[in-house]
């Protein structure tokens, strides 16, 4: 096969190709000449220069490519030199095909050596014959004129190649392929204007030849392949460039012949992979290369020998699958619910969310960085999934799985992402976040496949975004979301209840569900953060941390707070707020898609109702629900008993004070006049269990500095007379600043860790509970006043400190019950003396059954008054400056 014509009397012929590229000979016409073509001076010898054409020889050279190319010849060798051989070449199987020199010198295009003439050769005389029919018809070389018309200008160096480039403006133009450097890169000549330049194919990229120092080149696996792979297709063939690009310096094209798209092809065939960077530029459909490759890949030809795809270890139906989303996390990752019921989080493929350059500066100046909030666009790209996907089916395709990553030099750990491609109505979602400029594309090494299935989309559209200047890549001001978290703002929460009251419903985006009845809010209209509780229902407790350990979640809390989750988590809702509890909690319904959340909960059995309902619009239906889970014993009520008739007799009976004193053992009184006490009967299981731990400490001394405190556990704390006790970790400023809180005594204090070690289970709270409970005196205000407030702790911790008392629960309180106490001999009320030294005031209880109480106290502090005992000694200074100083009577 004829591969390359050198000029009119030169060409290479290859053999077949078996296993690889074919040997090549080159065969140089005898007896006869063409005229030299046009060579580029050599780099590096400043003396040489370029030689132009010798006339007609582009024409020779152009009369044998168009007959000979990809043609089947046979030659003969006649005689071989040094370097070359010379023989006679022939169109076809055989000799009786067309003999190429014969057809050169009858069109005018080569002359006959006669030097050296040997009468008896026919063949040549037979070309001096057809040379002199040739002149005489005045045919090329022998036309009138001599044929300096047919010398090219080659244009080798092209000024402005990207000005050339565009003002091509991407049009086919017709060309010959001059040279095949590699697989991916051609040397080609312009027509009609003979401009020679090299072109790189867009969007892809074959194995190369690597020139060492010596200027001896490596091939790279499959290079030699891939660069016959294009020479034998397109070399020395009239083909159509469409020049797409010019970056630095570079020509991309794509080069378009009649039996189909060489870049499409070596893809195929495995002998190139994609590029990200010039895939842009590619004029045909960027989505046909990467089909291109993948099927290379799946097949695992030739460079891809090795590939294992990113989610090969997936089954078809990890890999693909319909969910429903449920929450949408920051603005990349969303956490859908399976067909199975199993719920996943999905990372969107190859996006990154806002990010805050100068995150660090702003945690130092805010107390609390939201980056919800705090980061720019992160609300938009937020908003706009949860706009578009709450609650809705969508497809995903999972595109890879990011292995899970340590923490390393100031990057945090990461756990495993499963990261896939999200499609609702035939919407890439990714590309529509990037294309509104809510997220950016990340940039990956020419190698990593972990990547979005549809990367080139991503990577357009965030052109797309930046030329159209949305969101992120926006010049205008960046959007500020002022939020105020008002959820435990007491104060706060007190000022905007009446406004929230009377708006009667108000918009709401459920930001957090607590547990089943208990929400975090964001309301749009008023900019602000709230915690929310429904109203009229009784929901299980879930587990939580306590001052006297963990409480264990009640039956059926995690249900209701799935229950709660699946039905309103940021969904918009409308919300009727109706009061507010001491911590600064929101009270009231909450409606979705006219659904009562209150009641749904009391329907599914996940709720009772509770007696405040009773004032409500909602107490007929709540009441009703209620009583259809009730008869069939569901959930909350599965351990219902129908209480007997008789016992419906609601006469509101007043109940009497109730005086049960029990033995107490006084062990801590702190600043605010509360008080730690323990059990008299169960002392001696304490002193038990301390003898025992020490013992077992004695004969295994924890090594000292092994513990690490963490908060809220529970541990062996080594106190300031050289024991050990249990405690509980309260806060951890630093391994040298430890708060603890000694659980049997009430005692506080900040130590070192390492005086603290783990408690032997043996001596957990399970095996002993707390022993000491926190208590407060009842029907005592303490003064504000710090100094007289000072008083009463020194006269209180001189009386009952350290000592046995006697105590009473007379009411609840909001962090303990308040009691009252009485000295353990003289059995006198120990408040009520308080209040007839006037060290502080009555606190007037409203209930009927403390009224005897609270009028013997009252009693009191009037005698205190007329003898102006301490802080009475100016009279009663409640009555003009009370508001002011915080008193109320």
């Amino acid at each position: 096969f004829a591969s390359v014509v050198l000029s009119g009397c030169a060409i290479i012929v290859r053999g077949q190709p078996r296993g690889g590229p074919p040997p090549e000979r080159q065969i140089n016409l005898s007896n006869i000449r063409a005229g030299a073509l046009a060579r580029r001076a050599a780099q590096g010898q400043p003396d040489s220069k370029d030689t132009p054409d010798e006339p007609w020889a582009f024409q020779a050279r152009e009369f044998l490519r168009k007959k000979l190319i990809g043609k089947e010849v046979c030659f003969t060798v006649e005689y071989k030199n040094m370097h070359r051989e010379y023989g006679m070449v022939y169109l076809g199987k055989d000799t009786t095909g067309e003999n190429i020199a014969e057809s050169l010198v009858s069109e005018g295009l080569a002359t006959v050596r006669r030097e050296g003439f040997r009468g008896n050769n026919p063949e040549q005389a037979r070309l001096c014959d057809l040379e002199d029919q040739s002149k005489a018809s005045k045919k090329g070389l022998w036309s009138e004129g001599g044929g300096a018309q047919t010398i090219r200008n080659i244009k080798y160096t092209i000024e402005n190649p990207r000005n050339f480039v565009d003002s091509l403006h991407q049009k086919p133009i017709n060309a010959i392929i001059e040279h095949v450097r590699d697989g991916s890169v051609v040397r080609a000549l312009l027509l009609p204007d003979y401009y020679l330049v090299t072109v790189m194919l867009s969007g892809i990229k074959c194995p190369t030849f690597k020139r060492e120092g010596d200027g001896t080149e490596t091939p790279e696996p499959f290079a030699a392949e891939a660069r016959f792979f294009t020479e034998s297709r397109l070399l020395q063939r009239d083909v159509q460039i469409i020049l797409e690009s010019c970056p630095n310096q570079i020509i991309l094209g794509t080069i378009l012949h009649p039996n189909g798209n060489i870049t499409e092809l070596l893809l195929k065939e495995g002998f190139a992979r994609c590029v990200d960077w010039s895939m842009a530029v590619y004029t045909q459909g960027a989505e046909k290369l990467r089909a291109a490759e993948r099927s290379a890949k799946e097949r695992k030809v030739r460079i891809w020998k090795d590939y294992v795809a990113p989610t090969a270890n997936l089954d078809q139906k990890d890999r693909q699958f319909v969910a429903k989303v449920m929450q949408v996390v920051n603005a990349d990752a969303m956490v859908v619910k399976l067909n199975s019921g199993e719920y996943k989080t999905i990372h969107l493929s190859s996006i990154r969310p806002p990010r805050n350059e100068g995150e660090e500066k702003n945690k130092d100046k805010d107390k609390r960085f939201r980056p919800l909030y705090d980061i720019p666009y992160m609300f938009e790209a937020r908003e706009f999934l949860r706009k578009k996907l709450i609650g809705k089916k969508v497809n995903v395709t999972v595109d890879y799985i990011r292995a899970a990553t340590g923490p390393g030099e100031g990057t945090p750990a990461f756990p495993e992402r499963t990261c896939a491609t999200v499609t609702i109505g035939g919407i890439n979602i990714a590309e529509a976040l990037v294309s509104k400029g809510l997220a950016t594309v990340i940039r990956y090494r020419q190698d990593d496949d972990q990547r979005s299935s549809h990367y080139d989309e991503l990577l357009a559209a965030e052109a797309r975004a930046i030329k159209n200047g949305k969101g992120l890549h926006s010049k205008k001001e960046v959007p500020i979301h002022r939020v105020a978290d008002i959820s435990g703002e007491t104060q706060k929460a007190k000022q905007f209840l009446p406004f929230l009251q009377r708006a009667g419903r108000s918009e709401a985006v459920v930001e957090y569900v607590f547990s089943g009845s208990r929400l975090k809010l964001y309301m749009p209209k008023e900019t602000c953060l709230i915690t929310f509780l429904l109203a009229g229902i009784e929901c299980p407790r879930s587990s939580r941390n306590t001052p006297g350990g963990v409480q264990v979640a009640e039956p059926f809390s995690d249900e209701a707070m799935l229950f709660t989750k699946e039905l309103v988590l940021q969904r918009e809702v409308e919300v009727e707020v109706e009061s507010m509890d001491k911590a600064g909690n929101f009270i009231g319904w909450l409606h979705i898609e006219g659904v009562n959340l209150s009641v749904a909960l009391v329907e599914n059995a996940l709720s009772k109702v509770h007696f405040t309902a009773e004032r409500s619009a909602y107490y007929k239906t709540l009441v009703a629900a209620e009583e259809g889970c009730r008869q069939r014993k569901e959930k909350v009520w599965a351990n219902y008993e129908e209480k007997p008739v008789e016992e419906v007799v609601h006469l509101s009976e007043e109940k009497e004070r109730v005086a049960n004193y029990k033995p107490v053992y006084v062990t801590e009184i702190t600043d605010t006049l509360h008080f730690y006490a323990q059990d008299v009967e169960t002392g001696s299981q304490l002193e038990n269990l301390m003898e025992t731990m020490r013992a077992e400490i004695a004969a295994q001394p924890p090594v000292e500095g092994s513990y690490s405190p963490r908060r809220g556990d529970y541990c062996i704390a080594k106190f300031a007379d050289g024991e050990w006790y249990r405690a509980r970790v309260e806060k951890v400023e630093s391994p040298a600043k430890v708060h603890v809180f000694y659980i049997d005594y009430g005692n506080r204090e900040v130590v070192s860790s390492t005086r603290l070690a783990p408690i032997p289970p043996a001596f957990s709270t399970r095996t002993l509970p707390v022993q000491a409970t926190e208590y407060t005196f009842a029907f005592i205000q303490v003064p504000q006043d710090e100094d007289a407030r000072a008083d009463v702790v020194d006269c209180v911790v001189r009386d009952i400190q350290n000592s046995q008392c006697l105590l009473n629960v007379e009411y609840s309180g909001a962090t303990c019950p308040h009691v009252t106490i009485q000295f353990g001999d003289t059995k006198d009320d120990v408040g009520l003396g308080l209040v007839k030294e006037g060290l502080v005031m009555v606190d007037v209880r409203k209930e009927k059954h403390l009224q005897k109480m609270v009028t013997e106290y009252l009693n009191s502090q009037e005698s205190a008054k007329s003898a102006r005992l301490n802080i009475w000694r100016y009279g009663d200074f409640r009555a003009d400056d009370a508001d002011e100083f915080g008193y109320s009577r």
